[in-house]
């Protein structure tokens, strides 16, 4: 009998969950869902069943239980007691209004300003705010869903769509996940919607307002899910389709299978932010079809993903783009390892996170660091030799939860040596970054390092990402910043990654011109790339520190729950 999770109550010993059967009325009124799910077990058990809640107010059950008292991080345990040969259980819920993993939107918060909208957000370990479940990505589970909304909204899942009914003023629509998935991965959204068709097997739904750019942005995705075949294999979830979120989303992107969400700062009007589009495709093979056993081997998610999305890039773009973001990528990595200065533990790949919320302990490290050891391990394997690895690593582990120990045990059977040859362990379980580190090389790389320093000059031709790469790697402080913005306007240039790189910049640098840009950019945009940099840089000036909190307070009601644990925490400090 042992916990199989730290994040989770769930227990080894107890009956594993096959699949569920999910049934939800959504009222915005009193921003909860009261549910009905049926948990259906792998096999007929019995004894003792427990179970991740998080606000959640039992109903009914269909066997005798007991919610024990909240804890701090994990929620509070539904402790069920199954009769012996029991296959299932059935219970009836209501959800809290402040449900970690959902945010409802006044209209007023939408592009459409006309109707509410709702979204859910269920990783890392949030899931157990929307549905009583074994919340570890170490059990996967496939499901069934209805979805009772308003008759005016359209509800989408991360699912197979089985049809809607309308009835009165109300409407049902059903789904169907046929693959098993972690419970993370659980999604669904509910508001104003259309949608386009790209491709056969690609969609992408937004409010009516954003879908033509939306259409436009992401017109390249079948070359793109192409290219991943032809690298990792088959596409094995039989759609990707997309979904364009409202601004206060907190990610780039969430890899949800079927249906990805994406961040609306994607619609750059350029194109210049596809390769986050081809990280969350990458996830269909590196985390959605093998996953990690729990947060504490993240980085075999997401150092993987951000792998596959590089190898993307270089087939669709050329070596010399895809350099450019590796190397962007390692300046977030060195940025990252400043923020954990005080918790050099969570520098590690193999991290040890009891006690932590997993969201707290999010950053950089599992994909960056996770990326640049396995570009280690290509380069010492050569490329032909560790993509057959990388193909037998999908295979063995297909629909599988894995952890660090399954990769390393697979390397040594496969390739003896190489793992000590790059000093593995100094990757896995020791903080910072090891020498003998792949760095990314390329002319238009070592054009823009020329620069660095000092007021750059030779920027003809310039892209997004050679822009970013400049401002995120030019040292604090930049002492002539109001001149570069004279020059190249940077506090104007709508293209969000460099906006807040450049806004950052400034913010460290004690450049005050920037401050009310930083104002309307947090004020607008949800994602916490974009909201941790620049509160941080406020925060860490005394000045400036009163700002961030008024604006925090000002702003935070429309920040998704999981910003604004982070961001509170750092106004806070």
């Amino acid at each position: 009998m042992a916990r199989l999770d730290p994040h989770s109550y769930a227990d080894s010993a107890q009956a594993r969950t096959r699949s569920f059967d999910l049934s939800a009325r959504i009222d915005f009124e009193t921003r909860t869902l009261t549910a009905r799910v049926t948990l259906s077990f792998e096999q007929p058990s019995q004894g003792t069943l427990d179970l991740d809640t998080r606000g959640l107010t039992i109903l009914s059950s269909s066997v005798p239980h007991r919610l024990h008292p909240a804890e701090p991080i994990l929620g509070s345990r539904l402790e069920l007691t199954l009769a012996p040969g029991t296959k299932s259980v059935t219970l009836e819920y209501r959800t809290a209004p402040d449900a970690s993993a959902l945010q409802w939107l006044e209209p007023a918060q939408t592009h459409g300003g006309k109707q509410p909208y709702l979204f859910s957000q269920c990783q890392a370990i949030h899931a157990r705010s929307v549905v009583p479940c074994q919340d570890t990505p170490s059990i996967r589970q496939t499901y069934t869903a209805s979805l009772d909304v308003p008759k005016a909204l359209r509800a989408v899942m991360a699912a197979a769509p089985l049809g809607r009914t309308e009835q009165g003023e109300r409407a049902v629509e059903k789904f169907e996940m046929p693959q098993p998935i972690p419970p993370y991965l659980l999604a669904f959204a509910v508001g104003d919607l259309a949608s386009r068709d790209l491709s056969p097997r690609a969609r992408v739904y937004s409010e009516p307002g954003q879908l033509d750019a939306a259409a436009w942005e992401f017109s390249g995705v079948e070359a793109m899910i192409h290219a991943a075949e032809s690298l990792f294999g088959p596409y094995d979830w039989e759609r990707f389709d997309m979904l364009v979120m409202p601004p206060s989303f907190p990610y780039g992107g969430m890899e949800n299978p079927r249906l990805t969400f994406l961040t609306p700062a994607l619609l750059a009007g350029d194109k210049s932010q596809v390769n986050v589009v081809a990280h969350e495709l990458a996830h269909a093979w590196t985390g959605n079809l093998v996953t990690n056993s729990t947060a504490e081997h993240f980085w075999l998610n997401e150092g993987f993903t951000v792998f596959a999305e590089n190898r993307i890039l270089e087939m669709l773009e050329g070596a010399e783009v895809a350099a450019l973001h590796a190397a962007i990528g390692r300046q977030e990595l060195v940025d990252a390892f400043k923020q954990f200065e005080k918790q050099p533990g969570l520098t590690h790949l193999r991290t040890k996170l009891d006690g932590i919320d997993p969201d707290e302990a999010f950053s950089q490290v599992p994909y960056q660091k996770g990326y640049l050891f396995l570009k280690t391990l290509e380069q010492a394997a050569g490329r032909e030799r560790f993509d057959a690895l990388l193909k037998t690593w999908l295979k063995t582990h297909r629909f599988k939860a894995a952890t660090t120990d399954d990769f390393t045990d697979l390397v040594e059977k496969l390739e003896p040596g190489l793992l000590a040859k790059v000093d593995a362990k100094a990757w896995l379980d020791a903080p910072g970054l090891p020498q003998n580190s792949w760095a990314p090389q390329s002319s238009r790389l070592a054009a823009v390092r020329a620069q660095l320093g000092r007021m750059p000059e030779q920027t003809e031709g310039w892209t997004p990402a050679e822009w970013q790469l400049w401002l995120e790697a030019t040292g604090r402080p930049f002492q002539h910043c109001a001149e570069l913005d004279a020059r190249y306007h940077l506090t104007e240039v709508k293209n969000p990654e460099v906006l807040v790189s450049w806004l950052t910049l400034a913010a460290e640098s004690g450049y005050a011109a920037v401050l009310p840009r930083i104002d309307q950019v947090v004020s607008h945009f949800g994602r916490m790339k974009y909201l941790k940099p620049l509160y941080r840089a406020l925060a860490a000036n005394p000045q400036w520190l009163p700002r961030a909190r008024a604006l925090y307070e000002k702003l935070h009601r429309q920040y998704h729950p999981i910003a604004q644990q982070v961001i509170g925490a750092i106004v806070k400090t």
